[in-house]
């Protein structure tokens, strides 16, 4: 696979970071043909990149039942995330909660909650978001990093599969 053609099919599996997928091609060898072998190459050159550009990947990432507000203009890939773990159709009290978690999430650490949503239900997310906000900004700068490649070995595995 060309440059051009594995930026078109793995770029966007870092929100709005195609940086981490040019690295990726560069040292990308044989394993663009093992989705695994291809998440951890991605993985690796995240996990090893600059604090500053790690937390601009962070920063990339919308808020959570956001899009229901109409006011953050979300990825594809983030807007059928969100909306398989239903977080487009929260009640009034839970959109309510997402909004107050939301703006204290971001004061406290300066970029959005991070969580891969697959699998989970909205109150499965709702009480991990409310025990992370307790933790220290380094641990959940750590655990943002770790859920950003969580997130994006999803999207690799389905766009290695032709499902994105």
């Amino acid at each position: 696979m060309n440059q051009a053609d594995f930026l078109a099919r793995f770029g966007a599996v870092f929100e709005h970071s195609p940086w981490v997928a040019e690295a990726v091609f560069e040292k990308g060898g044989g394993v663009l043909d093992d989705a695994e072998a291809l998440g951890e190459l991605f993985d690796s050159v995240f996990l090893s990149s600059d604090p500053a550009r790690q937390l601009a990947t962070l920063v990339a990432h919308p808020p959570l039942a956001c899009a229901s507000a109409g006011s953050v203009d979300m990825t594809t890939n983030s807007a059928n995330e969100q909306s398989a773990a239903g977080l487009d159709r929260c009640s009034a009290g839970e959109f309510t909660e997402f909004s107050r978690l939301n703006k204290a999430y971001a004061e406290k650490f300066g970029f959005p909650f991070i969580i891969a949503v697959k699998g989970l239900t909205r109150g499965q997310i709702l009480s991990t978001f409310r025990e992370r906000l307790a933790n220290e900004r380094a641990q959940e700068f750590q655990t943002a990093l770790l859920q950003t490649c969580r997130i994006a070995r999803f999207r690799i595995r389905g766009a290695h599969d032709g499902r994105a």
